[in-house]
């Protein structure tokens, strides 16, 4: 089974994530966290701001790496690795997906997260309710 290799950045502000939805392909209309393929000669942390440069127009500083997500669909498998990241420029424009939400803790259930994220969304969800615990 073939391996992709992606990175996938968990934008957060204030209290909410940015979740995307697909615009194209065999997962049309999923929810996910934003990102995409690494490039040759890319660090993980280097594809991810240039992901996020390409798919939102935003720049973007990487603050953390939340781990990794392995999973198998039917055709691949996925090695996905998720990065905590803060918006640098203010506005995103939407260059190849259909929506955009920012979801807190309590609303990050209402979309319909792609296989693959549904454990980073359940982890971020976690570290959103802990840290609204903390103020």
């Amino acid at each position: 089974m073939k391996t992709i290799n992606v990175v996938a950045a968990v934008i957060k502000k204030g209290n909410k994530i940015l979740a995307t939805q697909r615009g194209y392909g065999e997962f049309k209309d999923g929810w996910e966290f934003p990102g995409g393929k690494i490039e040759a000669g890319e660090t993980p942390a280097e594809a991810i701001v240039r992901e996020i440069k390409e798919e939102l127009d935003a720049k973007i500083k990487v603050e953390d790496n939340l781990g990794l997500i392995e999973y198998d669909y039917p055709n691949f498998h996925l090695h996905m690795e998720c990065f905590l990241c803060s918006l640098v420029s203010a506005d995103l424009t939407l260059l190849e997906h259909e929506d955009m939400k920012w979801l807190t803790a309590e609303t990050m259930d209402n979309v319909d997260w792609l296989p693959a994220d549904v454990e980073m969304a359940k982890k971020v969800q976690e570290i959103l309710k802990t840290e609204a615990l903390s103020q």
